[in-house]
């Protein structure tokens, strides 16, 4: 694993914008990809997942949602070092986590409907970056085992596509310990799956934080675990403030109201209080 400079930052927050998507290789630590793999083949057998039974979720496709509520593995995730600041570098400090879920492509499946993952949203396109995805690489993602499908420059668009149509695609190839990041107005899907393998990844998707969450996490995390979360992963579940005004509770921090964790973080008011000499009357 390598650690990303201010530079090689800076550098896919702008071929993000510039391109609608980056493949960023080896950021993240072997061993934790091991980890992840390792958790999720446990969680399959203990919640007895099954493939899907649709074209979006592939009927030869396993998905497991939800996955920070199932341990420490997946704490680990949405606040790694090399991801983290990326996303950040694309919708600003107060995102929120909108979903974490695995994507196992298996053998003989078929290409997903190309799709964006804004298209749900009423707002008009082309605007704002207000999604930012990003696929782990738990296994190597190749043309043939199902690699995530992309057509550059869509994020331009100001229209979604039909999820019936054909597109003319490219395959997000990466190593494990890759990673894919774009934006949701990117066109994409999920790739056919040629080979004998199972094509493995991890979908860490974020929001900005006037959007609202894919999964709602502050119902689906249980209130124990997530007492237990870091600050930082607190506010990433949806225990922030967006520009020191959304999502407060009395005028106070989510984290402090719940769990008086502090935070530095102000609100809006608190740019605008009266020195004590100019409040006499």
């Amino acid at each position: 694993m390598r650690t990303l400079t201010q530079s090689q930052l800076s550098q896919a927050v702008n071929e993000i914008s510039a391109n609608g998507w980056v493949v960023i290789e080896d950021i993240i630590e072997l061993d934790l990809i091991e980890e992840i793999h390792d958790q999720l083949d446990h969680l399959e057998k203990e919640l007895d997942v099954q493939n899907g039974e649709n074209l979006f979720e592939g009927t030869r496709t396993s998905r497991i949602y939800n996955l920070l509520a199932h341990g420490e593995t997946f704490e680990k995730m949405p606040v790694h070092q090399n991801v983290l600041p990326v996303v950040e570098g694309v919708l600003g400090p107060g995102l929120t986590i909108s979903s974490l879920s695995s994507i196992a492509i298996g053998p003989d499946e078929k290409a997903q409907p190309i799709h964006s993952d804004d298209q749900l949203i009423p707002i008009p396109k082309p605007h704002p970056p207000i999604i930012c995805n990003t696929m782990w690489a738990i296994t190597d993602f190749t043309e043939q085992n199902g690699a995530t499908r992309l057509v550059p420059g869509t994020h331009t668009k100001d229209h979604s596509p039909n999820p019936l149509g054909s597109y003319e695609t490219i395959p997000a190839e990466m190593t494990r310990g890759s990673v894919l990041f774009w934006v949701g107005s990117l066109w994409h899907g999920g790739g056919a799956n040629l080979t004998s393998e199972r094509r493995v990844g991890v979908a860490l998707n974020y929001c900005a934080g006037y959007i609202r969450q894919q999964e709602n996490q502050l119902m689906g995390v249980p209130f124990e675990r997530l007492a237990q979360f870091s600050h930082r992963l607190k506010e990433l579940a949806g225990l922030g403030i967006y520009n020191g005004l959304l999502g407060h509770i009395d005028k106070r921090h989510p984290c402090e109201f719940l769990f008086h964790d502090g935070s530095e973080a102000g609100l809006i008011w608190d740019y605008a209080k009266v020195p004590p000499e100019d409040a006499k009357i």
